[in-house]
C-alpha cells in the first residue's frame, strides 16, 4: 500500500517547508485538504498506479471545526492498515513571534485572537490533539530550514527498504537546550573539554585536531565502543516496532567540541554497517 504522511502543526513551524520537500522527493502533496476527504484522497492515490506513488497532506487550523473529526479520521486509515504518519511540528514561542515579525505575515488566528501571542495559544489548544495523536513531533526552533529540509531528505529518500529506520545522529549543547525530538540521549560533558586550549577553541569536533585530543584520554575510546554497541543493539529493535526513524542526541557544554566528534564518529560506524544514518550538528556556530 502507498505512503501517507499528514504534515501539521503550529503556523510558522515549518509546515511549508516540509511540504515543498516532500514535493521534491516525489509526494503528490495536497494543502489544507478538509479532513472529511482524507480517506476518498487515500483511495484515488491507489487507484493512480504509478502516476501517484506516496501523497502528503497539510492539515492544520485553518481546518477550523472540521479539525475535529481528524482523530477519529485517523483511527479508521489505521484500521484499515494504511500506512499513514502524522508529523507534527512544534516550535517555541519566541521564535515563532520573530518569525513572524521577520516575515511579516500575520498569523492566520490573529484576527480572531487579537494578539500574536494569543493566537498562538490559541493555536496550540487548538492543535493539542493533533499532537497527541501525531507519531512524531518535531521541534523546529533550533533547525535552519537547511537542516529541517536535510532532516527530511534523509527520512523520506527513496531507497531500498533496509528493515532498519533512519537514524539522525545530532550534536547540540546543553547551554542551548535539549533538543525535543531526541529519542535518545547522551551527555559527553565527561570528556575532557577542548574548550579550554586555546588553539583548539576556535575549532569544532569535526577537524582533526580536536579528534585527536579527545583521542589521548582512554575514555573517549570507551565510551565510543560502548555507544555503537548500545545502538547496534537497540535499532533492531525499533526496527521491528516499525519505527521510521530514530534520532540519536549527542550532547556536550556549547555543542562544539566533544558531542560533535562523538556524533561523527557514532554516524560513521552507522554507516559501515551499511545503514541509513546521517549526522547534524545543531549548534555549531551559534557562538
Amino acid at each position: 500500500m502507498k505512503q501517507l504522511v499528514v504534515i501539521t502543526g503550529l503556523s510558522g513551524s515549518g509546515k511549508s517547508l516540509a511540504a515543498k520537500c516532500l514535493e521534491d522527493l516525489g509526494f503528490f502533496c495536497v494543502d489544507n485538504l478538509p479532513v472529511g476527504l482524507i480517506p476518498p484522497f487515500y483511495e484515488l492515490m491507489q487507484r493512480s498506479g504509478e502516476q501517484v506513488r506516496s501523497g502528503a497532506l497539510v492539515v492544520d487550523a485553518r481546518e477550523g471545526v472540521f479539525l475535529e473529526a481528524f482523530p477519529d479520521t485517523l483511527s479508521e486509515l489505521r484500521r484499515r492498515n494504511i500506512p499513514v504518519q502524522v508529523l507534527f511540528f512544534d516550535c517555541a514561542d519566541d521564535v515563532l513571534k520573530r518569525r513572524f515579525s521577520e516575515t511579516r505575515r500575520p498569523h492566520p488566528m490573529a484576527r480572531a485572537s487579537g494578539t500574536l501571542e494569543q493566537a498562538i495559544e490559541d493555536e496550540r489548544v487548538a492543535l493539542a490533539p493533533l499532537r497527541d495523536v501525531a507519531d512524531r513531533v518535531i521541534d523546529t526552533s533550533a533547525y535552519t530550514p537547511h537542516q529541517l529540509r536535510h532532516f527530511l531528505q534523509n527520512a523520506y529518500s527513496p531507497s531500498e527498504d533496509s528493515g532498519s529506520p533512519n537514524v539522525n545522529v545530532m550534536s547540540f549543547g546543553f547551554k542551548y537546550g535539549v533538543p525535543r525530538e531526541a529519542d535518545l540521549l547522551f551527555d559527553v560533558r565527561f570528556l575532557p573539554n577542548p574548550y579550554f586550549v586555546e588553539e583548539l577553541r576556535p575549532l569544532d569536533g569535526r577537524t582533526a585536531e580536536v579528534q585527536e585530543f579527545l583521542d589521548r584520554n582512554e575514555m573517549t575510546h570507551e565510551f565510543s565502543k560502548r555507544l555503537h554497541e548500545f545502538l547496534e543493539y537497540l535499532i533492531p529493535l525499533y526496527a521491528a516496532e516499525g519505527k521510521a526513524y530514530l534520532t540519536v542526541a549527542v550532547g556536550c557544554t556549547g555543542g562544539k567540541h566533544r558531542s560533535v566528534a562523538l556524533a561523527e564518529r557514532a554516524g560513521h560506524h552507522l554507516g559501515q554497517h551499511e545503514l541509513p544514518v546521517s549526522v547534524s550538528h545543531r549548534d555549531v556556530g551559534r557562538e
